[in-house]
């Protein structure tokens, strides 16, 4: 229990998030070493703010978008396609040249190029026997651009 000022000014008394005990410390101990703050504030008070519920509500997109969005953060969310959409990202390339520059088998390379192609983060086009694969548009460029320039912000 902790003790601290509510908003009239008087004590009141609630249960720490933080507990003491070996478990509270595990959490504490891996969160901290996975550079995660130990636990989000909540509020003190139960409240519902009407009119921004329902601003939300009409602004969220439909289940479908959400889906497909969730499927978008998912390709990126495995570091081999990262490197295939930067190297993308760069220059047009056809399978051989990702293949040399992400040190994969042509298979390999060739399965993950399909799943990038299913979300619509890349696209390919043929020349004589070779298949050239670039970014689907430049939405997929200012995403991973806005993203690289996220990561490297100084906190």
């Amino acid at each position: 229990m902790s003790d601290f000022p509510d908003s009239t000014g008087s004590a009141s008394s609630v249960n720490s998030v933080d507990s003491p005990g070996k478990a509270g410390a595990r959490r504490r101990g891996t969160a901290a070493a996975a550079g995660v703050p130990d636990a989000s504030p909540v509020c003190q008070t139960l409240c519902e703010h009407v009119e921004a519920i329902e601003h939300v509500r009409r602004a969220m997109p439909h289940d479908g978008d959400v889906t497909a969005l969730a499927e978008l953060f998912k390709a990126l969310g495995d570091g081999t396609r990262v490197r295939m959409l930067l190297a993308l990202a760069a220059h047009e390339l056809c399978v051989c040249d990702l293949t040399s520059i992400i040190g994969m088998t042509q298979s390999a390379v060739s399965h993950q190029l399909r799943y990038l192609r299913a979300v619509k983060l890349v696209r390919y086009r043929r020349e004589g026997k070779n298949v050239f694969y670039s970014l689907d548009d430049e939405h997929v460029t200012s995403l991973l651009g806005q993203a690289l320039e996220h990561i490297r912000e100084n906190r």
